[in-house]
């Protein structure tokens, strides 16, 4: 194990770490008391070659190991690598590792689960049981004992032994295409990209008038740039309880924040309730406009009640015939929206998941393909 604290020690660990095929990673990272996540500690693995590297070390620059990140020779293997990512992309000025392997998403694309955490994932295929006690340690404080670092580094070595396994099982089942199409979300951009105009996205939509949604939209902007420019947790801005009060209310002028239960006593007075409310002014100076564009919750047709039970049905038969979970193929929603329109815009009738259900499911709803009972078992008949 090497303990990394100093940019040229880095340089020659990422260096070294480069001539390998792959590199399993991890970090661990602080977001309790701030927006944006600290990182703490980066932990990669490869061959014989196992590095803990500390970002919090005075004066050391971790240019080296982003080169590693980007370096396209390389496959970067993690285990539910979004939080990862999301700090790499803010660290690393938008860098997102390439090639990747998540773990994770290929132990779903096997069918080990859709959601299997990193020890249990470890536990199934090398009957390892590991040691849980520093999971909800401080990271940021130091120094770390060396019970921690035996801890955090666990969390890539036993991935350097996974990775070979899962990639081999992969290519047994020819789900590599699985892999690479859930991968395309995860190494987009536009995944990582915070913009304040979009934080009412995050929102539940209690109502879906013009007025609501413009200050719901303004309010959830104003959090998010003050939450992103202090670097302080949203709630620590306003709850979303609070947002929605904001949008219930629309104030028009300092005096009416005053007696919102939401906002702090004398908040009227301070600069942030200022830019909140030139916000809340271009919101409401033309709602229609501002409103955020949304499409209102469909009501599913009591006639396709059948038709959806029936997808129930082909959906639960191919989940068993591909050894997955069924909810990861499709969900509910999915099939109401399947039943009540053939050219839905879901998960379901794209990429992978149209191949081995979309597919029939179509053929199902327009009387191609029928189910039989046979032998006590689901069979799917084609239909001339």
């Amino acid at each position: 194990m090497e303990w990394i604290t100093d940019t040229e020690s880095l340089t020659r660990a990422c260096t070294a770490l480069r001539q390998a095929e792959f590199v399993a990673m991890d970090t661990e990272f602080m977001r309790e008391h701030a927006f944006w996540p600290q990182l703490c500690l980066i932990q990669a693995a490869s061959g014989d070659r196992e590095v803990l590297i500390d970002p919090l070390a005075k004066g050391i620059d971790l240019a080296p190991f982003f080169d590693l990140l980007a370096d396209e020779r390389v496959i970067k293997v993690f285990h539910a690598c979004r939080q990862d990512l999301e700090i790499f992309f803010h660290v690393a000025d938008g860098l997102i590792p390439a090639p990747l392997f998540d773990s994770q998403v290929a132990a779903m694309a096997v069918g080990l689960g859709d959601s299997i955490s990193y020890d249990n994932l470890v536990r199934t295929l090398t009957r390892v049981n590991l040691d849980k006690g520093p999971r909800f340690t401080d990271w940021s404080r130091r120094p770390l004992s060396k019970k921690q670092k035996i801890y955090a580094l666990a969390d890539v070595t036993h991935l350097r032994d996974l990775f070979p396994v899962l990639r081999e099982k992969l290519t047994r089942t020819g789900r590599e295409t699985w892999l690479a199409e859930e991968m395309k979300t995860l190494t987009d951009p536009a995944t990582y990209q915070m913009l304040p105009e979009n934080a009412w996205k995050r929102l539940k939509l209690r109502k879906t008038t013009p007025e609501w949604l413009a200050g719901l939209k303004a309010a959830a902007e104003w959090r998010e740039r003050e939450a992103q420019t202090r670097n302080i947790p949203r709630a620590r801005i306003i709850k979303d309880d609070g947002l929605y009060e904001l949008a219930q209310a629309a104030p028009t002028s300092l005096e009416d924040l005053r007696d919102m239960r939401a906002l702090p006593k004398g908040f009227e007075r301070s600069r942030p309730a200022k830019r909140l409310m030139d916000l809340m002014a271009e919101a409401l100076a033309d709602p229609a406009v501002y409103a955020p564009k949304v499409d209102k919750p469909a009501s599913i047709p009591s006639n396709l009640g059948p038709a959806i039970e029936m997808l129930k049905v082909l959906l639960k038969m191919v989940a068993g015939q591909e050894g997955v979970a069924s909810r990861l193929i499709a969900t509910v929603s999915d099939l109401e929206k399947l039943a009540a329109d053939h050219e839905a815009d879901i998960p379901a009738l794209k990429g992978w998941r149209r191949r081995v259900f979309g597919e029939k499911a179509l053929a199902l709803t327009r009387g191609k393909l029928a189910l039989v009972l046979e032998n006590g078992m689901v069979e799917a008949v084609e239909l001339e």
